[in-house]
């Protein structure tokens, strides 16, 4: 009975000491949030929702107080919800694209900051997307994103190694030339380093490459995308080893990075840790949907573990996407052959014979009678 009664005086308590009216409610739920107590305000914010589930400014803080929280995939269902109430509120889908670029979600960023930018201009939207546009490998729109503000910026270090990253892998050499000089100009830095060293790999100098690579990770070991690029130099210069360490320093730093994942995944589909590669290949495509050289190293870990239906429906809808990607018409041929399909392995077969003939035809000091 004393238990009963205290529990009632205690629920009692929490009743009265909770303010009734939802506006004082939302109230001490920014209090909480200009205060830095995300926990707070979160409890808060979802308080006053229940008694106000169309508040527009609630849902958005809630989703803001969760970003804050690294809370990213509750923040990004809110800013959702939030969205169907004002489906074309620029600040909450600046919001939305900003929570799936922490996550290196890019290609889903991306055409909400094109939203964005089509309601009003808006710098940091459009530096944003022009970073989602290379991290997605779309280079060229980039360099055209961010050129017209060369003029204003050429002094800021931060546009500077955004536009030098865009023009050294839409391989510009001599326009990213002169802004690597831009750079140097206020000193050694590892932003520099490393755009020297992706200068050197675009134009095949990976042992070149290696030392400024070393030198950015020495400088800035938190710089994204250092560890990965000096991963791939390494192993482009035979050190498969130490190119996984920077593989997965590259992770811990940005478990999205499209590169390393792809790496990984093919460095364990090398050593037949299946599992673990489509792990790495899985977060490879939540970065890139739909890239070619992650679905191949599906479709070919398919292949390995005897799934021969779903490996040749995969690597069927690759050659018909790309008809010029030689090695999915070879594990195609290889697919169909074990499913004793002999007359689709020869034609493509043929098929590789023909592309194999057109590649050697087009190298230099090839000579076909």
């Amino acid at each position: 009975m004393l238990r009963t009664l205290l529990a009632s005086l205690f629920v009692g308590w929490i009743a009265l000491a909770q303010p009734a009216d939802p506006e004082k409610i939302l109230q001490q739920a920014i209090s909480l949030h200009q205060l830095g107590d995300m926990d707070g305000a979160i409890r808060e914010y979802r308080a006053y929702l229940e008694k106000r589930p169309q508040s527009l400014e609630a849902r958005s803080n809630l989703g803001a107080a969760l970003a804050r929280a690294g809370r990213f995939d509750e923040a990004i269902e809110e800013y959702q919800l939030a969205l169907q109430k004002s489906p074309h509120n620029p600040q909450v889908l600046l919001n939305l694209a900003l929570a799936y670029y922490k996550t290196a979600r890019f290609a889903e960023a991306a055409p909400r900051l094109e939203a964005v930018l089509a309601s009003a201009p808006n710098r940091q939207a459009d530096w944003l997307l022009a970073d989602c546009e290379i991290r997605l490998g779309e280079y060229k729109k980039a360099v055209a994103r961010l050129a017209p503000y060369e003029r204003d910026y050429a002094s800021e270090p931060g546009f500077n190694y955004l536009y030098g990253t865009a023009l050294i892998r839409d391989q510009q050499a001599a326009r990213g030339a002169t802004v690597i000089d831009r750079i140097l100009r206020q000193g050694d830095s590892a932003e520099a380093r490393l755009l020297l060293g992706t200068t050197k790999m675009f134009a095949n100098d990976y042992a070149g490459a290696v030392p400024d690579l070393k030198q950015a990770v020495a400088l800035n070991p938190n710089l994204p995308e250092v560890h990965a690029y000096y991963a791939q130099a390494l192993l482009r210069t035979g050190d498969q080893a130490g190119a996984a360490v920077e593989f997965r320093k590259e992770l811990e730093l940005n478990p999205g990075d499209f590169a390393s994942n792809l790496q990984l995944g093919a460095l364990a589909r090398q050593d037949q840790d299946f599992a673990a590669s489509r792990k790495y290949l899985d977060r490879a495509l939540k970065s890139r949907p739909g890239d070619p050289g992650a679905r191949y190293q599906l479709a070919t870990i398919d292949l390995a573990t005897g799934e021969l239906d779903e490996a040749k429906r995969s690597l069927e809808a690759l050659v018909a996407e790309y008809p010029q990607f030689a090695e999915a018409h070879v594990s195609l041929a290889t697919a169909y052959y074990r499913l004793k399909r002999k007359e689709d392995g020869d034609r493509e077969r043929a098929i590789v014979r023909k592309l194999t003939d057109e590649a050697q035809a087009t190298q230099p000091g090839v000579h076909v009678k």
